[in-house]
């Protein structure tokens, strides 16, 4: 019963948002009563808390998953941004936004642990990228891969970049293709190109 709750408190969080959603909202929709959920988690800001670490597992098993396909780097970025954006539905309701004015220290949690995971993805697709002759050889891989983290944390603003203005699948295509041309060889942008292009 635990994991079917988080299951459906995942999807109603990430459609409606953390603020949005009441535990009367969960417990209506999975057809149990507000106590059988609170037998599972003491208060909302557990479930919340339990929800977010499992949902970056998932990701990170997907991630994990692609990278052991052994795709060249400029596809496996691409099967990892769709991976990710499956998972978290265009990010219609901003959940991250939710999550850090009203969950601060869950949010910076989750982001730690983004940061581990995605430098430690990131600097194996640059390295890969680099042997491949794909990415310039005079890249500062670590410096890279930082500020790599940073936009793509830093477009979910929607101050900055408000969804009604920005789609966030739209979004992050443009700001993968500003990342990739910017480390791409002559090589490599011949490959982002044909692969652009197979894929519209």
């Amino acid at each position: 019963m635990k994991e079917k709750i988080i299951q459906k408190a995942t999807d109603l969080f990430i459609t409606l948002g953390f603020k949005s959603v009441t535990m009367d909202d969960i417990a209506s929709e999975i057809g149990i009563s507000k106590k059988t959920i609170y037998a599972h988690f003491s208060n909302k800001t557990t479930l919340v808390d339990e929800v977010t670490v499992s949902l970056f597992n998932i990701i990170s098993r997907g991630i994990d998953k692609i990278h052991e396909e052994n795709k060249n780097p400029i596809e496996e970025l691409y099967e990892i941004k769709k991976l990710v954006m499956e998972r978290l539905k265009d990010e219609k309701s901003s959940p991250q936004y939710q999550l850090q004015k009203y969950y601060p220290q869950i949010a910076e949690n989750l982001k730690v642990m983004q940061y581990e995971k995605m430098t430690e993805c990131t600097l194996e697709n640059l390295k890969k990228g680099v042997s491949q002759g794909l990415y310039r050889e005079d890249l500062d891989i670590d410096f890279i891969s930082k500020v790599y983290f940073l936009g793509v944390y830093g477009i979910k603003d929607d101050g900055m970049f408000p969804t009604h203005q920005f789609p966030k699948k739209a979004l992050f295509e443009m700001y993968l293709e500003y990342h990739l041309r910017g480390i791409a060889t002559p090589k490599g942008l011949e490959t982002l190109k044909t692969f652009i292009n197979n894929n519209k």
